[in-house]
């Protein structure tokens, strides 16, 4: 297994482009088997998730063809849903969580369809009720074999319903509106999900035939149509390599200019980085994060400490929590993180106060950052990464420490980065995969 050694305390500097948006992908990657005609899809990352699930969409019988680096044409004219029953299947969708997103598209299309439970970060309990509840509503019938651990899903015909959704789940809209759009009738999803990703999606899906209004919205109106066609879509740049980018230059005390970054479509995600006291210069659609050698955590209107909490769109995205801790323990200030939606994705904070973060793990939801203001840096040490998002939190953090830094586990990082160290390298990074 791979791992990362890295040498800290080193100024970095230049340019640096995210990559295409994984959590997009995951769901676009998906549609062309709506549809018999070809769909084209440009900036598609080059990371391990995403190429597993077009493995999986190629083995179903959908021809893959690479243009170029990050563009692919899928034409999905020849499925065989006999490989959903296969072993083969089993294993390679078990092994991706991104794999559920297949279902609304093959039930939508083939009246049928099979998982098994899927995998991916250990970050507590993921459930996947509101994909299936969305299902039945239009009509489907659910079951879930807890011998073999497969979902199953049937429809003769699929008809339009009016639905409230007990959770705004971005994969459970995303996959409830690809089942939809072929559905007989009107459909209508309240508390949808309204990320960009998911915007994407609509947008993506509008222009093949569909007929989708209220995207942006909770409140999503679906008119079946028929059939859909062929179309061409370019993913969003990556939201959380964004954020991340910003936590490295300032952690790191670099000047760092992230280009191409759609900043209309960051939300609030400038905004909790500026409250940390990192400034950032907007220069078209590239964000400029100039070197600083102090950033100060501001306070709530009545001097009380800063909480930085995840929420739905368009609040804080739970992505990047992981990185403001961290860029939190080099600030001047304190900050309260609280985590509502995962009950597990604290539990790295034992690796930073290891480095020497001042960290009061409150519960698994509430961590308190005390920040030393770089009278005290991080010092490198040996740690694992548990998931793709403290991955990256544990490099910036490993990047700026004093000293030298090893990250074993990394093939999670690679889950959600593509080639993260050979482009840190061209800012200065002192990084190298052994």
């Amino acid at each position: 297994m791979d791992s990362f050694k890295i040498k800290g305390g080193q100024k970095l500097q230049g340019e640096i482009t995210p990559q295409g948006a994984k959590n997009e992908a995951l769901q676009v990657i998906c549609v062309p088997l709506l549809t018999a005609e070809s769909v084209t899809i440009h900036n598609i990352p080059d990371i391990a998730d995403v190429n597993k699930l077009i493995e999986l969409v190629k083995d179903l019988g959908c021809k893959v063809e690479k243009l170029e680096k990050g563009s692919y044409r899928f034409t999905a004219s020849n499925i065989n849903t006999n490989y959903l029953q296969t072993d083969e299947y089993r294993k390679k969708a078990a092994s991706l969580r991104g794999s559920v997103m297949l279902l609304g598209p093959i039930l939508a299309r083939f009246g049928s369809a099979t998982i098994p439970k899927p995998g991916g970060d250990k970050i507590g309990r993921r459930r996947l009720d509101t994909h299936f509840i969305g299902f039945q509503n239009l009509g489907a019938r659910f079951n879930f074999d807890d011998r073999e651990n497969l979902f199953h899903i049937d429809a003769n015909k699929l008809k339009g319903a009016y639905m409230l959704l007990e959770e705004a789940s971005v994969t459970g809209t995303a996959n409830i509106v690809m089942a939809a759009v072929l559905a007989k009738g009107t459909t209508t999803i309240y508390n949808a999900a309204c990320e960009p990703y998911l915007q994407q999606l609509c947008s993506m899906l509008n222009r093949m035939g569909a007929r989708i209004s209220g995207i942006g919205s909770n409140l999503l109106t679906i008119e079946g149509v028929e059939q859909l066609h062929g179309t061409e879509h370019t993913l969003l740049p990556d939201m959380i390599e964004i954020g991340s980018f910003i936590g490295l230059a300032a952690m790191t005390r670099s000047e760092i200019t992230i280009k191409n970054c759609r900043i209309d479509m960051l939300g609030m995600i400038p905004d909790v980085f500026k409250k940390l006291g990192i400034k950032l210069e907007f220069q078209g659609d590239d964000i400029r994060v100039p070197a600083q050698e102090h950033y100060e955590i501001e306070t709530f209107i009545d001097g009380s400490i800063l909480t930085v909490a995840d929420a739905p769109w368009p609040g804080f995205t739970p992505d990047l929590l992981s990185i403001v801790l961290v860029v939190a323990t080099q600030a001047k200030g304190t900050v309260l993180i609280h985590q509502k939606m995962f009950e597990s994705r604290l539990f790295f904070v034992d690796k930073i106060i290891d480095m020497g973060g001042q960290i009061i793990l409150c519960d698994p939801h509430r961590a308190t950052v005390i920040g030393l203001d770089r009278k005290q840096s991080l010092r490198g040490v040996k740690m694992a990464s548990p998931d793709i998002r403290a991955g990256v939190a544990l490099l910036i953090a490993a990047l700026s420490a004093q000293g030298e830094s090893e990250i074993s586990n990394i093939d999670q990082i690679d889950r959600g980065y593509e080639n993260i160290e050979g482009r840190l390298k061209k800012l200065g990074a002192v990084i190298e995969r052994v």
